[in-house]
């Protein structure tokens, strides 16, 4: 036992010492920053109860079969609801859905666009295409299912009617709504308080969470969705109390239950299942996190509205077939089917399931049956040991081309059974096979489809419309609170099982290559994709510059023309022009002219090609980590066009790369020449060449190797260099000074990206040379002003702006400068990240000043 607790010393110092190390989630979730020493906190408390009660691993001698056909017995269903990625509870979900085997699921009211990346440079839209599939990897272990609503992440929010207002509550609303009437919980559990307190989009998902419980259930409510759903009213909603800037408490009031256990299956504890699923939170520096053993542990519950419960969530709830109009009874079949299981001969069950299956199918047709009914079909095919899969060699297809599809089918058991057909729903047509399958011996079906002319280009669904920058525009109804797409060309197996049919889903996939054996789901690309090099393009007002545009071929012989789309004022030269490219992979690189109005103007020029008489115009962009399925968006070719007056002093610009940002390739566009940075580049002799040397977005907190060369940037300083530093996170700072003189960061932040600034240095060169700055140049600002500022400093530093989100004080702290010997060393909390990449034109005007300082 002395042995045990050593260890477990050791184990608490790893963890602290990695807790240091690693960055927390989302910048977003300020009210979290305390939640990882809870976590670890909690998590050696678990361990002195594991170490205290240890035992041997469970024994399991449960079939997954067997552990399917439990959960087909259970009607009970929880939904629970907060506002991004990593705000579920993820050891409650693996309770409920593989401890108690209720329908559970997530219902996240935001894809997590808004945050960083800890793991590339990836945000906006294309973080939350990766955080959703990191949720969906999460589920796959916690046994949950995976919704969401069309709300936007658009970046920290101080209060929910900020919230409220930026992403439409009524559509919100209404998403919450439908999915509670498709998924039908009897329970709603929400994460955080209704009352306020923390994130804005915390207490936002509260709220509409329980308007949403209200109103589900009147026929009254959103009657557009009655045309395929019905009301349903939930029994209660609870919040999740206490903890993690939920609100909430654990008074006498509160339900407590104890969620610990082991999965049935595999003997893993229900602690150990959870930390691996909330690990899959990668992008937020989750990569690492622990989970619990096999000690015991509960969970808090207040009422928010519905019927009390005192000893149960479900207290009430009738969680049998009973429940359903003519399922009495069929409880009984179950369960007999359940002891007289046997798991060395599962295809011994095919008659008691067949049996079943006709007593589901005569009843009443709602949401929670229909997916019964579809769940009982696979326990069939498991029981008969029945593998289905169709393959295809073709990775891509363009809209009209043929798909070669390979089907295979391979029985195990001894059950006669027929293949009688393979149908292709998107096209209406089926292949009839007709095969008496043998056990052992596989039958396999070659067959060719046309893909249609009118098949969308594979594209999240939520990113196929342009956004408004609080909700996505999703015109298909049916696919609201959809995590993905559903299949592009699904495929149905039909086969005859005694007299009876029943049908198995699937779709074409294909290895990615050799070396990986993943499967990667088909997908369906133009011929040609066009590529803006740069995502903005500056110039002077009535100037012109060339503006690059790089074609690549999907296919290969494929010509045509190539058009730019501007609007009025803007003038590109030539109007077209042709191509052809020879083969597959083939690039082509055009340039076109382009002359910006007389005056201060920004456009989005977007780019089309016309082959074969079809229209094409998107952009390619391949997203791949190895946690995630890899992921590509088809998004609108466009470069945004910004004309304004700017000047620039210097040259030559040293950039040390942090989380990940675009700032460097901003800076090329502004005309100086980059080079990129490693931390042995960070020598005095070297740096010296520089005129200004810019360290990107928290690099003090992902990177090592810059601790040991803050004394050369700080010389490089002082013999008369600029060093501009971009925000960084408070906690797990890797080096021990971030500047010459003191320098302490905060939390601190403006989130009202229209929110007015002052000028408190209005002398400062930083204001004036050599570009004058004014009110304007703070106009049309995107998500924010600025995050994590210092909020104490040396008298060495000037704070130049001051800023205030509504009914808040003035902050002082987002651009700090002092003079260090001969040169400058700037700190800058606003968010030069976001505004660049946007092409806001005032955001270069004054990110130019700061690199011209002292020029």
């Amino acid at each position: 036992m002395i042995l045990a607790y050593l260890l477990l010393l050791v184990l608490v110092l790893v963890l602290v010492l990695e807790w240091k190390a690693v960055p927390i989630e989302d910048e977003n979730e300020d009210d979290k920053l305390g939640a990882r020493s809870s976590a670890w906190a909690a998590f050696a408390v678990t361990l002195i109860v594991a170490i205290s009660t240890t035992r041997s691993p469970a024994q399991t001698t449960n079939s997954p079969i067997l552990q399917e056909i439990r959960q087909f017995r259970q009607m009970g269903t929880v939904l629970y609801v907060a506002a991004h990625p990593d705000d579920e509870n993820t050891q409650l979900i693996t309770y409920l859905a593989r401890g108690r085997n209720y329908r559970t699921a997530y219902l996240s009211l935001t894809r997590g666009d808004g945050g960083q990346n800890v793991l590339g440079p990836e945000f906006g839209d294309e973080l939350g295409v990766i955080r959703t599939q990191e949720l969906l990897a999460a589920r796959r272990l916690d046994g949950g299912r995976q919704f969401f609503t069309r709300a936007i992440d658009f970046g920290f929010s101080k209060n929910p009617t900020e919230t409220l207002k930026i992403w439409d509550r009524q559509q919100v609303l209404s998403d919450i709504v439908r999915i509670i009437r498709e998924f039908r919980p009897d329970v709603v559990i929400t994460r955080f308080s209704p009352e306020g307190g923390g994130h804005g989009h915390h207490t936002a998902s509260a709220i509409l969470a329980l308007e949403a419980f209200k109103l589900a259930g009147s026929a009254k409510a959103f009657p557009e969705q009655l045309r395929t759903l019905t009301p349903w009213q939930p029994k209660r909603i609870l919040q999740n109390s206490g903890g993690f800037g939920r609100g909430g408490n654990d008074s006498d009031s509160a339900l407590r239950i104890e969620i610990g256990g082991d999965d049935p299956v595999t003997g893993t504890p229900f602690g150990e299942l959870a930390g691996g699923s909330r690990s899959m939170h990668k992008t937020q520096g989750f990569g690492n996190f622990g989970g619990g053993g096999r000690g015991a542990r509960s969970e808090t519950f207040q009422l928010l509205a519905g019927e009390p419960s005192t000893k149960d969530i479900l207290d009430g709830v009738d969680t049998t077939w009973g429940r359903v109009e003519g399922g009495k009874g069929i409880d009984s079949d179950i369960e007999a089917l359940i002891n007289n299981f046997k798991p060395e001969d599962p295809s011994a069950s095919i008659p008691a399931l067949l049996r079943l299956r006709t007593r589901v199918a005569s009843l009443a047709k709602d949401p929670v049956v229909q997916e019964k009914d579809a769940q009982l079909d696979r326990i069939i095919q498991h029981c008969l040991q029945l593998d289905v899969s169709t393959s295809t060699e073709q990775k891509d297809l363009v809209p009209g081309e043929t798909l070669k599809l390979h089907h295979k089918v391979a029985l195990s058991s001894p059950t006669p059974l027929k293949w009688l057909e393979v149908r292709y729903p998107a096209v209406s047509r089926a292949v009839t096979n007709q095969v008496e399958l043998l056990p052992g011996k596989p039958a396999a079906l070659d067959a060719s489809q046309t893909i249609p002319t009118d098949t969308p280009l594979t594209e999240p669904y939520w990113l196929r419309e342009d956004h408004a920058p609080g909700l996505f525009r999703v015109s298909n109804p049916a696919l609201i609170g959809r995590p993905e797409n559903p299949p592009v060309f699904p495929v149905e197996f039909v086969f005859e099982l005694a007299g009876e049919r029943f049908v198995i889903s699937d779709e074409p996939v294909t290895a990615l290559d050799s070396s990986d054996k993943r499967a990667m789901h088909m997908e369906i690309v133009p011929p040609v994709w066009l590529h803006f090099p740069a995502e903005v393009r500056l110039l002077a007002p009535g100037a012109s510059k060339s503006l690059e545009l790089e074609a690549t071929a999907s296919r290969p012989g494929v010509a045509g023309t190539i058009n730019l789309d501007a609007p009025e004022r803007w003038n590109v030269e030539p109007a077209s022009q042709q191509f052809t490219l020879a083969a597959a992979g083939d690039k082509k690189k055009l340039t076109f002219k382009v002359t910006a109005p007389a005056d201060a103007s920004t456009a989005n020029i977007s780019a089309h090609a016309e082959v074969n008489g079809q229209r094409f115009g998107n952009d390619s962009i391949r997203i791949q980590y190895p946690h995630i399925p890899p992921q590509l968006l088809q998004p609108h070719a466009r470069v945004k066009t910004v004309a304004l007056e700017m000047a620039t002093r210097g040259h030559q610009v040293g950039y040390v790369p942090g989380a990940g940002d675009s700032v460097a390739e901003a800076l090329e566009e502004m005309g100086y020449e980059v080079t990129k940075l490693q931390g042995p580049d960070l020598t005095p002799e070297n740096l010296r060449k520089f005129d200004a040397v810019v360290v990107g977005v928290r690099a003090f907190n992902v990177r090592n190797d810059l601790a040991a060369q803050m004394p050369a940037l700080f010389e490089y300083v002082e013999n008369g260099g600029t060093l501009i530093e971009q925000y960084n996170r408070p906690d797990s700072l890797k080096v021990d000074k971030l500047a010459p003189y003191d320098l302490r960061l905060s939390g601190e932040r403006i989130t009202d990206e229209n929110a007015p600034v002052t000028f408190l240095a209005p002398e400062h060169a930083a204001l004036n040379t050599p570009n004058k700055i004014t009110q304007a140049d703070f106009g049309g600002w995107v998500q924010e002003r600025g995050i994590y500022f210092p909020n104490r400093w040396d008298e060495h530093f000037t704070p130049i702006l001051a800023c205030n989100d509504p009914g808040e004080s003035p902050l002082k702290g987002s651009l700090l400068i002092a003079r260090h010997g001969k040169g400058y060393f700037v700190y800058t909390g606003l968010v030069w990240f976001r505004q660049l990449p946007a092409g806001v034109p005032g955001a270069y005007r004054l990110f130019a000043n700061l690199v011209s300082l002292g020029k």
